[in-house]
């Protein structure tokens, strides 16, 4: 079984408040679509570098992570992300990989845009069991 991947818009949060109270323009907010790897064994969402220097999002703190490979690594945590999909949305964090390593939307967004992976398509979907609109668990 392969990665699976997915188009995901992120848009600099901070940026739609702005805009939303009018003391930017809608078109000075900053976006990017990106293609994903979509990781529900990955806890949050993570970009890397490059992203980070385009949209410019505020660092938050700093946090440990443990890699695939087992390592411990310190990262910023940048906020707030407004990641969309289909008919999807959420706000949320999002840990800074070095460099350009591959961005990750992992399971935090995923529940929250009640979306998942399809295991014969091989693809991310929405939830078609709620396929209007995200419904989560609260118990």
């Amino acid at each position: 079984m392969g990665g699976v991947y997915a188009s995901i818009l992120l848009i600099n949060g901070e940026d739609l408040v702005l805009a939303n109270r009018h003391i930017i323009g809608q078109e000075e907010v900053k976006q990017m679509t990106v293609n994903m790897l979509v990781d529900s064994g990955a806890y949050m969402l993570a970009i890397n570098e490059s992203i980070q220097e385009q949209l410019k999002f505020p660092v938050i703190e700093r946090r440990k992570a443990q890699m695939a490979n087992g390592s411990l690594e310190e990262y910023d945590v940048v906020g707030p992300v407004e990641v969309r999909f289909k008919n999807r949305q959420c706000t949320c964090r999002a840990m800074v990989l070095p460099g350009d390593n591959e961005p990750l939307l992992g399971a935090i967004p995923m529940e929250d845009m009640d979306v998942l992976i399809h295991p014969l398509r091989q693809e991310l979907v929405v939830n078609p069991e709620h396929p209007y609109f995200a419904q989560m668990r609260m118990k």
